[in-house]
């Protein structure tokens, strides 16, 4: 039942807006969680990247921080949850990079 005191949407025919809105629109739950999944892909990106960028493999990562290759895996997957700044510390020194923290504001169209 729709609530009477939120303005109707305009109708659209855009399938991303849409499902925008079937599965995130008042939602703010399922929309941090969709900020996290974000965050997690693009740390594991930039970790895949990097070592590509460098033209070494997981292994010979893991060797440089002192883990092993499925520690080095698991981050690069994008469902991973567990990204430490200790790790991503070990892991930037070792391709000579540094961690660079940001806050910035936080986006809603919902």
């Amino acid at each position: 039942m729709p609530d009477n005191k939120t303005k109707p949407s305009k109708p659209t025919r855009d399938a991303v807006e849409i499902l925008r809105r079937r599965v995130y629109e008042g939602k703010p739950a399922r929309l941090r969680n969709l900020d996290e999944a974000r965050a997690n892909e693009e740390i594991a990106r930039k970790i895949y990247e990097l070592r590509a960028a460098a033209g070494i493999t997981q292994t010979q990562l893991a060797r440089l921080v002192g883990t092993t290759a499925s520690v080095i895996c698991r981050l690069e997957d994008a469902d991973y949850e567990g990204h430490s700044l200790a790790m991503l510390r070990r892991i930037a020194g070792a391709l000579d990079q540094r961690v660079e923290i940001r806050f910035v504001p936080i986006r809603r169209s919902a």
